[in-house]
C-alpha cells in the first residue's frame, strides 16, 4: 500500500465581483470499451476505416434485426468495476433512449439507465507527494455509440458515417466530489491509466475514444461541506454540462471560463439555467448547445429486444482472479522493492508500456541507477524525437548493458552518455561497440599514476595553490583525464591525485 495522507476536497476560489465562489464538479467519462467488435453486434470497431464500411443491419436500424450482447463487452465493463473497487451488480437491464439525430439511425440509444452494470465505486487521486484523496464514483453503464455528422465536406450538406454507431462505451459517471479543475484533469488521468492497465480502454482522447462530459456549478464557500454527507446536492448551484471534453488543458480551461460565465450571471441577479454546453477553445468560452434534458425527457423504458441481463457470482470472481496489478500497487512495489522515490515511481508507471520497460531493465540491477538512466536519457530522448517506448529504437537489454558497463567499472558516466548515442542511432551490442571503438575505461593505477605525475611535474606552481586550496585539485582531476583521452576512471584519478598532493 502506498503512503497516503487523504485530505478532503481543497475548493478553488473563484473571486466574483462582489464575493467570493466555490467550483462543484461531477465528470461522466465515455470510455470506448477496447473490443474487436460493438456491443450488440459483429461488426468490426477499427479506427479510420472508410465511412460506412463498419456497418452491420443491426447497426443501421434495418427492420427485423434484433441486437445480440457481446459478452467480451460485459466482462470488460466487469474487469473495469472491480479496478474501480465497485460493487458488480449481478442483475442488470437495457433501456431505450429516445431522442432524434441524424448519426443515430435507430431514432434511440441502448443504454442503461435504472440498473447500472455497476454500481459505487472510487478513484484514487493524487493531489502532490504523498498526498490524496478519493473521487467517489456512482455508476458505470453500458451503451452504444453514436455515428458522426460531418458538416465541412461540403457547403450545402452534411455527411454521416456509422462506423461508430454501436460500438459499445462505458459510461462512468462520478459524484460531484472534484472542486478544481486541476482535480478534474487529475482525475481523468489517473481513470485514463487505470483503464490502460486493465486493457479496457485505450485511453484514446484524439480519436474520441476517451471523452468527458463535464458538469460544472458554483455556490458559497462551506455551501458544499453543508451538504456532501447528505448527499443533498439540490441546494447548490444550478449545473451546466460541457459535451465532449477530449483533452486535459481544454477541460482545465472550460471549467473556469464556464464557472465565471455562471459567476457573472449570478453577481448580476440572474439566473443559471441548465443546460448542456460546448466549449470553443479559439475563443475560450463556451455556447449554447441545448437545455439540459431530463431523464424524462428521452422517455427511458426497458429494452423489449433484450432480457435483462443476469450475472453468475462465479464469473465475476474468475474476471477478479485474472485481474492485473493497477497502477497503484504497482508503483507501490517499485518504491519498497527498488528504492524509488515518489516521484520516479510515478513518472515509471504512468504507462503501463514504460513501467515494463523499466522493470525489465532493472532486474539484477540497481533500481535508482536504472531509473536515472530510463526517466532522463531514455524518456528524454523518446520525447525530443516524439517517439512512444514501443517505437524506442533501443531495447531494455541494450540499455541494461550500457548500465553494466558502468557497475563494471569499464565506463565513465560522460562515455556511456556517447555509448548510448552511439547504440540509440547505430544499434548493436553495447560491449562490442565500445571494445570495438575503444571506449574501455583506464583502471590500471600504474598508467593513472604515470599521468599524475606528469601533470604534477609540469605544474609546480599549481600544486602550491592546490595544496593551500584542496578544492583546486580537481584542475589536476580533469588535466589527467584529459590527457587519457577521457578514458581514465574519474574515481581513481581523484584519489591518487588526492594521495599525491597529501590532501
Amino acid at each position: 500500500m502506498l503512503d497516503l495522507t487523504y485530505e478532503a476536497p481543497k475548493p478553488k476560489i473563484i473571486a466574483g465581483a462582489r464575493e467570493d465562489w466555490e467550483l462543484v464538479i461531477g465528470m461522466e467519462i465515455h470510455a470506448q470499451v477496447s473490443s474487436e467488435s460493438k456491443l450488440f453486434s459483429g461488426a468490426s470497431t477499427g479506427f479510420g476505416a472508410e465511412p460506412n464500411s463498419h456497418v452491420s443491419f443491426v447497426d443501421a436500424a434495418m427492420p427485423g434485426m434484433l441486437p445480440v450482447i457481446n459478452e467480451f463487452c460485459v466482462e470488460q465493463a466487469v474487469r473495469t468495476g472491480l479496478g474501480l473497487k465497485a460493487e458488480i451488480n449481478l442483475r442488470s437491464a437495457f433501456d431505450r433512449k429516445n431522442y432524434f439525430y441524424p448519426d443515430l439511425p435507430q431514432g434511440y440509444q441502448i443504454s442503461q439507465l435504472y440498473h447500472p452494470i455497476v454500481g459505487e465505486g472510487e478513484v484514487l487521486v493524487e493531489l502532490g507527494a504523498g498526498v490524496a484523496r478519493l473521487v467517489r464514483v456512482e455508476r458505470i453503464h453500458l451503451e452504444q455509440d453514436a455515428g458522426k455528422s460531418i458538416h465541412d465536406m461540403d457547403p450545402a450538406n452534411s455527411f454521416v458515417d456509422f462506423n461508430r454507431t454501436g460500438v459499445a462505451l462505458m459510461e462512468i459517471v462520478s459524484r460531484p466530489d472534484i472542486r478544481s479543475p486541476e482535480e478534474a484533469a487529475a482525475y481523468v488521468l489517473k481513470l485514463r491509466q487505470i483503464l490502460r492497465y486493465l486493457g479496457t480502454c485505450d485511453g484514446n482522447m484524439q480519436n474520441g475514444n476517451l471523452r468527458a462530459d463535464v458538469n460544472v456549478s458554483v455556490c458559497r464557500p462551506g455551501d458544499y461541506e453543508r451538504f456532501r454527507e447528505s448527499g443533498d446536492f439540490s441546494h447548490l448551484g444550478t449545473r451546466c454540462e460541457i459535451k465532449n471534453m477530449n483533452s486535459m488543458r481544454f477541460i482545465q480551461a472550460a471549467i473556469d471560463v464556464e464557472a465565471r460565465r455562471q459567476i457573472a450571471i449570478l453577481e448580476d441577479g440572474g439566473t443559471v439555467t441548465q443546460e448542456t454546453r460546448l466549449y470553443d477553445p479559439d475563443k475560450n468560452e463556451t455556447r449554447s448547445m441545448r437545455s439540459k434534458e431530463e431523464a424524462q425527457d428521452y422517455r427511458y423504458f426497458p429494452d423489449p429486444d433484450l432480457l435483462p441481463l443476469e450475472i453468475e457470482q462465479g464469473w465475476v470472481d474468475d474476471i477478479a482472479a485474472t485481474m492485473p496489478e493497477l497502477p497503484d500497487d504497482k508503483k507501490a512495489r517499485f518504491m519498497r522493492d527498488f528504492g524509488l522515490t515518489d516521484y520516479d515511481a510515478n513518472v515509471l508507471t504512468a504507462e503501463l508500456d514504460a513501467a515494463g520497460f523499466f522493470e525489465q531493465v532493472a532486474k539484477g540491477r540497481d533500481g535508482k541507477q536504472v531509473a536515472n538512466w530510463v526517466i532522463n536519457e531514455l524518456f528524454g530522448r523518446l520525447n525530443k524525437e516524439g517517439l512512444s517506448i514501443d517505437a524506442s529504437p533501443m531495447t531494455g537489454a541494450q540499455l541494461g548493458g550500457i548500465i553494466d558497463l558502468i557497475a563494471s567499472g569499464d565506463l565513465s558516466g560522460k562515455m556511456a552518455k556517447d555509448l548510448f548515442e552511439i547504440i540509440w542511432t547505430e544499434g548493436g551490442d553495447p560491449a562490442e561497440v565500445a571494445a570495438a571503438r575503444g571506449m574501455k575505461q583506464v583502471t590500471d593505477t600504474g598508467a593513472i599514476e604515470a599521468a599524475v605525475d606528469d601533470i604534477i611535474a609540469a605544474n609546480p606552481a599549481q600544486v602550491e595553490k592546490a595544496k593551500a586550496n584542496p578544492k583546486l585539485a580537481g584542475w589536476f582531476v580533469g588535466q589527467v583525464i584529459k590527457a587519457t583521452g577521457g578514458k581514465a576512471s574519474p574515481q581513481m584519478v581523484n584519489e591518487i591525485v588526492a594521495a599525491k598532493l597529501g590532501l
